[in-house]
């Protein structure tokens, strides 16, 4: 300061140094020119003015140049003075902020000594406000603890980053704190968890937790600025308690969703679907009060519905893949898909009307990856292919035993025999079809299908039982006692199975286009009621066979009854047969029409006897053309069909080649029946010539030979009658035995 004092008086002794010099300078000019002057009054002292100009000039640059060094070296030192006067302000500015710095300091020291003191005081308060539930007051005390340790931290690193053992007493001194922050961290969390339950009863606790994360959150976005700063941060920095809180509602939901299953396989068949139903129920209602109640516990930026939402699908999505990979049975199977596919995006679940408001249900996630769900699927269809060959095996036995009873069949509304094999069979289809139709579209149609592949395989079965029934019975024709009632219901099953499997097809597929397994289905059915019908029949001409081994016969000229006994025998046959639905039984009574004829004309064709006059020839055309008109009756009023007439009308037209009494019409005769009936052969002619008894060999060659030369195309158009019918022909051994028996008959 003394020379700033010394520095200051020197611009006065300057300026008047400078004011004395110019004075001079002017006093010097002025008596040069008064000597110039006086000089020049004389003629004589011209010569000398130019000596006089040029030591004058030297005088005026000496006085100019002393001039310049002084107001040089007086700039010099008014610089220097400057200079020193900023650098004095400075040291004087330098001096206020370490003052200030003092000040602060002690001010602080006074504070850190008041707090430092109540350290322990504060500590107990804030343990008792934690245990008490006041966890905001409770956070306030904890903060006050922490900024004094902080700050002390702070300062001591500040001053010496290297002393750790004062770093290390202090951190001894507040070894408290961390544990109060633990103890309400834990306070925290413990509301979260109990958060759909605290948000109902008290609220304002919930909101009470997210405000002191909030503030935690804005202390460790500061401090972590802090740090980038002067690289020192707190100890427990940054707590990341939002994160935390984040973590712990995730494991809330988890755990909710988790804690649904009440039940085990073991002790409910039904535990899978009943856990299912309380997880939807628990979801939807948590989510409703999320959406009604939470959300206002939390900041507007946490999106906090659409972060539960999340959770809680994902929660679900984790649960159901451990279900997922669980020994689900085949309905199991199903009661997981269907409500992973269906319930959960439904109104009924996350697509309920208060929900869908908030999100978008559909940039969800699937539950289950595809390639579960295909696993899943394949496991059920190989499950219910299992379960389905042995149903239907169990169902088939179930009805073998029926056809057993002593007992007629159930009959249905119609009157139709029938058994519950049908009923049984496709009420295990629909029922696994409809629980198809709710996991998807495409699945049911593969449930469809591989239903009529196994009723492929069922019907051959179905037909190999059918045959085994008959053989059975045809052991002992008393047993089973209904054998024909149960035979007509397995062949009334076959239309019933034709129908259900329509009627399955209508519901559940959407395509118009056959299977791989119609046209097999449809075959086997008809061979079955086809079969079944031709083994009724066989029943009716065993009890026949007596009857129709009397036709063309000595004593059914003389006067038999075995056509009465036919007609009857077929008539109260048919009386069962009536229980036959359509279409079998028309075909079934057309062919029994058939095959009566059939045995007739066959009987015919056996020669069991040779007309000898022409008496017997027109008594025995007449009984054959009244017992055609017989069995026309008779099938007519059985509703056998338009081919009747045709059938009957064989037997007649042969009548009326035997009736004929004039051999020599015998070929017109013969033609005519010919015409009606095309596909008579040759041997057929010859047995008819025969038995007429009256044709000579010539005769018959040339009828014979005759119609071989016009012989009529024969058509499938028309049902054929002789077409099956064989000649016996004679053999050597039954020359032999009619010789001996000839032989023996002259002997006696």
């Amino acid at each position: 300061m003394p020379e700033c004092k010394s520095f200051a008086m020197k611009p006065l002794d300057t300026s008047g140094t400078l004011y004395t010099m110019e004075e001079t300078s002017r006093e010097a000019v002025a008596t040069a020119v008064q000597r110039v002057a006086g000089m020049l009054q004389r003629s004589d002292q011209l010569d000398k003015v130019e000596q006089y100009r040029r030591r004058e000039a030297r005088k005026k640059a000496s006085v100019e140049a002393r001039l310049k060094a002084a107001i040089q070296s007086q700039l010099d030192g008014v610089r220097t003075g400057l200079t020193q006067l900023h650098s004095a302000l400075l040291d004087v500015k330098d001096i206020q902020s370490s003052l200030a710095d003092v000040s602060k300091d002690c001010q602080l020291a006074a504070k850190h000594c008041v707090c430092i003191c109540t350290v322990p005081e504060i500590v107990a308060e804030t343990r008792q406000l934690i245990e008490q539930a006041e966890l905001l007051q409770a956070h306030r005390k904890l903060m006050e603890l922490e900024c004094s340790r902080d700050d002390l931290m702070y300062e001591q690193y500040r001053m010496d980053s290297k002393n750790t053992s004062d770093m290390n007493l202090i951190s001894i001194y507040f070894e408290d704190v961390q544990g109060l922050s633990d103890e309400l961290a834990k306070q925290l969390w413990m509301v979260l968890q109990r958060s759909m339950v605290t948000v109902r009863r008290d609220p304002t606790m919930l909101v009470s937790v997210v405000r002191i994360i909030e503030r935690e959150e804005k202390i460790d976005r500061r401090m972590v600025d802090r740090k980038k700063q002067t690289a020192f941060i707190p100890p427990g920095r940054p707590k990341r308690w939002k994160d935390k809180m984040f973590e712990v509602l995730e494991g809330t939901v988890s755990t909710r969703i988790e804690g649904t299953q009440a039940v085990t396989r073991e002790t409910d068949k039904m535990w899978l679907v009943r856990l299912l139903e309380i997880t939807r129920k628990y979801v939807l209602d948590d989510l409703i009060v999320v959406k009604n109640l939470m959300v206002q516990c939390f900041p507007p930026h946490y999106n906090t519905f659409n972060r539960f939402f999340i959770l809680y699908h994902n929660a679900v999505s984790s649960r159901v893949k451990e279900l997922a990979a669980e020994d689900l049975e085949a309905n199991e199977i199903v009661s997981l898909l269907t409500w992973v596919l269906n319930t959960y995006k439904s109104v009924e679940m996350m697509g309920h009307p208060e929900l869908c408001s908030e999100c978008d249900i559909h940039q969800l996630e699937p539950l289950l990856p595809k390639d579960v769900v295909d696993d899943l699927l394949s496991k059920y269809v190989k499950t219910f292919t299992s379960n389905i060959t042995g149903w239907l095996r169990k169902a088939l036995e179930t009805d073998k035993k029926d056809w057993q009873k002593e007992t007629e069949p159930e009959a249905d509304q119609d009157g139709y025999y029938q058994t519950t094999l049908p009923a049984i069979v496709f009420q295990m289809f629909e029922q696994n079809l409809q629980v198809a139709a709710q996991i998807d579209g495409d699945f049911k149609e593969q449930v469809l299908k591989l239903c009529l592949k196994q009723m492929t395989s069922f019907l051959v079965r179905y037909r190999e039982e059918a045959v085994a029934y008959k053989e059975e019975h045809l052991k002992n024709r008393q047993l089973p006692q209904c054998y024909v009632q149960y035979m007509i219901a397995i062949i009334n099953n076959c239309q019933t199975f034709k129908e259900s499997i329509n009627s399955l097809k209508r519901k559940y597929s959407q395509s118009s286009e056959p299977t791989d397994s119609d046209a097999a289905i449809e075959r086997t059915l008809n061979e079955v009621a086809k079969e079944g019908c031709q083994f009724l029949l066989d029943e009716v001409f065993l009890d026949l066979e007596s009857h129709l081994n009397e036709l063309l016969t000595r004593k059914w000229l003389t006067g038999s009854h075995a056509v009465d006994t036919i007609c009857v025998t077929v008539e109260d046959y048919f009386n069962d047969f009536n229980k036959i639905k359509k279409p079998f039984n028309q075909e079934m009574t057309s062919e029994a029409l058939r095959r009566v004829v059939v045995e007739y004309i066959k009987a015919v064709m056996l020669k069991r006897m040779t007309f000898k006059n022409a008496d017997e020839r027109k008594e025995g055309a007449e009984r054959m053309i009244k017992e055609a008109d017989q069995f026309k009756f008779l099938f007519k009023k059985l509703a056998a069909g338009e081919d009747t007439d045709r059938l009957c009308g064989a037997i007649a037209a042969i009548a009326e080649v035997f009736k004929l009494t004039d051999p020599t019409l015998l070929f017109l005769e013969v033609t005519t029946l010919v015409s009606k009936y095309p596909d008579i052969r040759e041997e057929h002619i010859q047995a008819l010539l025969s038995v007429r008894g009256d044709a000579s060999r010539e005769m018959r060659q040339m009828i014979i030979g005759t119609l071989s030369e016009n012989k009529l195309s024969y058509t499938s158009a028309t049902q054929p009658v002789f077409k099956d019918i064989a000649v016996p022909t004679i053999t050597m051994t039954t020359m032999t035995t009619m010789t001996s028996m000839a032989t023996a008959k002259l002997l006696k």
